[in-house]
């Protein structure tokens, strides 16, 4: 209590001080303010540094879902997760810069071409993060066409009147320079989002030669015109990469055409509506809109990457025993509702096991992955393959599909198999068994399908290897296992 008591007697004097000398900083009159004037000719002093404190919430907040944002992706790290980490430390950089641009002088300058400069590259490293193309070598090339031609144009217009001479070559550039790097790639590579981002920079360069020097507000218009175009960017590009329907992405795009729609809104509430005044903190909300949203997209990754590993096999990608069952039970029911034939092939591989044995594991794991892509190269996309035991893989045919069209499915894929395989500069050779089972015609239920089909794989198995429809068909699916 005592210390709580004291805090408060400390806390009313340090307002009963401030109060006082605001009171006799304005009673000052003509002939003390000469007077100081004089003082400070005669005794100079050093430049007092205002810091503009009221940008540390801002800052704070921005830290905290940064660190979120980080922790997340470090979780579950994505193509684009380090990407957008980097984005939001240029929007943590943009706030801190923003805390000096109040000082006088280069200085101040230089923390307001800093934040702006971390505010356009952080929506430039967004917008390129979505790109799905970003690994060619001419997005590189575009990517800092974009950042080069932005940050040269910041800092003319952060050092205006000074630089004006240079504007209008630098809008020019901020347009002319993207186009010539997707004219120079156009004919190794082209994509409709690219036009779309030198359609808006070559709109963006004409907006800024007609604005720059409009009297009073050009530099402010220019400016926000520019980062305007950064983040309806980021806008477009995420709409065009997370195009399916979840929360994570109606949060970020709507997030992202809220923070563009800040650098039009404000100007013209300036314009027309000067006495109307918002927080700065509602001009900030969008971005931990976006912010909230991005984490989102990262957990409903980490949750639909958690979903895939549940129901695919982690060696060749392909479904594995319950997804297979699962799309098993679908296909018959349809078969069954439409009057028609499903039907289910088990392939067993032949001499895997001297293949691990004779040449490692690791040629067995090589050797099961190019089977699971030469059997999903040989069926149809309506068609499942799936890895069902550890060197058996089963195949669902639907319909239009028959036991003529089975039984030729089958032949393809053993005469690849009888084909030896070079792995590695190795010749590795393996065969296949086989066994095919039809519903309805010999068995009506999922259970006594795999059965059938089972039993006639182990009995080409234990066959000469001619694999023949006699041979198939001579064994009904209710034999009991071989001896």
């Amino acid at each position: 209590m005592v210390a709580n008591r004291s805090l408060w007697m400390f806390l009313d004097l340090i307002t009963m001080v401030y109060s006082q000398v605001s009171a006799l900083l304005q009673m000052g009159d003509s002939n003390a303010e000469k007077s100081a004037d004089s003082i400070r000719r005669q005794h100079p002093c050093p430049e007092v540094r205002v810091v503009n404190w009221s940008e540390i919430p801002d800052l704070a907040a921005i830290a905290l879902l940064t660190a979120a944002f980080a922790s997340v992706s470090r979780r579950n790290p994505t193509p684009v997760s380090g990407i957008w980490l980097t984005g939001w430390v240029m929007i943590a950089l943009h706030f801190f810069a923003f805390l000096f641009l109040n000082l006088q002088g280069i200085w101040g300058e230089l923390a307001g071409f800093i934040g702006l400069s971390a505010l356009i590259w952080a929506g430039l490293l967004f917008m390129w993060a979505s790109v799905p193309y970003r690994r060619e070598t001419s997005s590189r090339w575009m990517f800092a066409a974009l950042g080069g031609t932005n940050t040269l144009y910041i800092a003319l217009i952060s050092a205006s009147p000074k630089a004006d001479w240079a504007l209008n070559p630098a809008a020019a550039l901020v347009g002319a320079l993207p186009l010539l790097v997707a004219l120079v790639a156009v004919r190794k590579f082209s994509n409709p989002l690219r036009l779309v981002a030198v359609g808006l920079y070559c709109t963006l360069s004409t907006v800024l030669l007609l604005t720059q020097h409009r009297p009073g507000n050009g530099p402010d218009l220019a400016l926000n015109a520019v980062l305007f175009t950064v983040y309806f960017g980021c806008c477009i590009h995420f709409w065009f990469a997370y195009r399916h329907a979840t929360a994570g992405s109606f949060i970020t795009v709507a997030g992202f055409l809220a923070w563009a729609s800040v650098f039009a809104v404000a100007p013209w509430l300036n314009a027309f509506l000067p006495n109307v005044h918002i927080e700065s903190e509602v001009w900030n909300l969008p971005k931990y809109v976006v912010a909230v949203g991005m984490i989102l997209l990262l957990l409903e990754d980490q949750i639909e990457h958690n979903r895939h590993l549940a129901l695919h096999d982690h060696l060749t990608g392909l479904p594995n025993r319950r997804l297979y069952q699962d799309r098993l039970a679908s296909a018959l029911e349809r078969a069954r509702r439409s009057e028609t034939h499903a039907a289910l092939l088990v392939v067993d591989l032949d001499r895997f096991k001297q293949v691990n044995d004779t040449m490692g594991h690791h040629m067995g794991d090589l050797v099961l992955q190019h089977v699971a892509t030469m059997f999903s190269e040989r069926v149809r996309r309506s068609d499942t393959v799936a890895r069902t035991g550890g060197d058996e893989f089963s195949i669902i045919l639907e319909e239009p599909t028959s036991r003529e069209d089975a039984i030729h499915v089958a032949e393809a894929l053993k005469q690849i198999l009888d084909e030896p395989l070079q792995l590695c500069g190795k010749e590795v050779r393996i065969g296949a068994s086989v066994g095919i089972a039809v519903f309805p015609d010999d068995a009506d239920d999922l259970e006594s399908l795999c059965v059938a089909a089972d039993l006639r794989m182990y009995d080409a198995k234990y066959d000469s290897g001619n694999f023949t429809e006699e041979a198939t068909l001579a064994v009904p699916y209710l034999l009991p296992a071989l001896e």
